[in-house]
């Protein structure tokens, strides 16, 4: 093994590794060169000496350089969380991307099905009839079409076969669950990025700085949230032109109550799909405001809005109008053309 000798003693000294170091090694792991053990002892390190944003960056170059991508030409968004909270929310970013859809966005969303919660991104929109088993062209065309496609993780990180046995066994949550959420197959330079500790959010934020991103909030809600919650404030670190800027976020100063997590918890995929759905047309709930304020938050990132005001404007009309349930419903043809 290229890595042993050097990142194997770094760890026995109680160090943490240079990011090339750490490059070498994730190549080795993502190439299929390297046992189950090797896997676990590369990731149990890391969380004995502590990640650094440079090898968050490191890593994210690496799971990019063996994804399969998908080609857009147009300038998207991905809204995406770390999950792991355990709140077991509704659908808060897939609903997000939809309307934001129906806003005029093109919204490459990344995801998966559900790890440790109930329902993931993928659950949720398998159970609505989207098709997840779709080739990187389909996904080009739904965003092309619909204005937002899903990016089902294994079809485009293939690559992560190889650590997963390692990561089941551990049980832990890992580097990973940094990485993948960072590495849009599409590329996408616009991102609102849910984490669910402010550790997390301020090494990820260092990460993208050196990413050459456009512009990325990572938010953290004041109750786990990997969203922008409506329970409470929000911590917000932005970059942007390489720089990173901390916010805080409260929903008060735009309008939007107060709400409890019990109010926005969610269920199996058919509980969530159907909330989802109820949404889409016009229901009023704390679900509704919640999904228009990240909305608002994603739009401005996107460039279609100046500012959260102007954001939530855009995403109550593109709700009130149809479109955003329109994008839903033309996602679910494209995907089985």
């Amino acid at each position: 093994m290229s890595f042993n000798t050097d990142i194997f003693k770094s760890f026995a000294a109680g160090e943490r590794p240079n990011a090339e170091t750490f490059g070498i090694a994730l190549n080795t792991i993502l190439r299929g060169e390297a046992s189950d053990m090797e896997v676990s002892a590369l990731l149990l390190g890391l969380e004995m000496v502590g990640l650094s944003s440079d090898i968050i960056r490191v890593g994210v170059e690496t799971m990019r350089a063996h994804m399969t991508p998908v080609h857009i030409e147009a300038d998207i968004i991905d809204i995406v969380g770390t999950g792991g909270t355990g709140l077991h929310t509704l659908s808060i970013s897939t609903a997000s991307a939809l309307v934001c859809a129906g806003a005029g966005a093109k919204v490459a969303k990344h995801g998966n099905r559900a790890a440790s919660s109930l329902t993931g991104t993928a659950d949720t929109l398998s159970e609505l009839g989207v098709n997840l088993a779709i080739s990187p062209e389909k996904a080009a065309e739904c965003v092309d079409k619909a204005g937002v496609g899903f990016l089902f993780a294994p079809n485009h990180h293939p690559a992560m076969r190889h650590v997963g046995p390692a990561r089941k066994a551990l049980g832990i949550r890992t580097l990973f669950n940094l990485l993948g959420p960072m590495s849009n197959p599409a590329g996408a330079k616009r991102m609102l990025v849910g984490v669910n500790n402010n550790d997390w959010r301020h090494l990820m934020a260092e990460a993208f700085a050196g990413l050459s991103m456009d512009h990325v909030w990572i938010v953290h809600g004041s109750d786990g949230l990997d969203e922008i919650t409506t329970t409470g404030p929000t911590a917000v670190s932005e970059v942007k032109n390489g720089t990173v800027k901390e916010l805080n976020l409260s929903p008060q100063s735009y309008g939007i109550s107060l709400s409890t997590i019990e109010s926005l918890r969610g269920g199996h995929p058919a509980e969530n799909a159907q909330a989802l759905l109820s949404l889409l047309d016009g229901e009023h709930s704390d679900y509704r405001d919640i999904v228009l304020l990240n909305s608002a938050a994603a739009l401005m990132i996107a460039g279609l809005a100046s500012d959260i005001p102007q954001g939530l404007d855009k995403a109550i009309s593109a709700i009130d109008s149809g479109l955003a349930h329109q994008a839903l419903r033309k996602l679910i043809e494209v995907s089985h053309g």
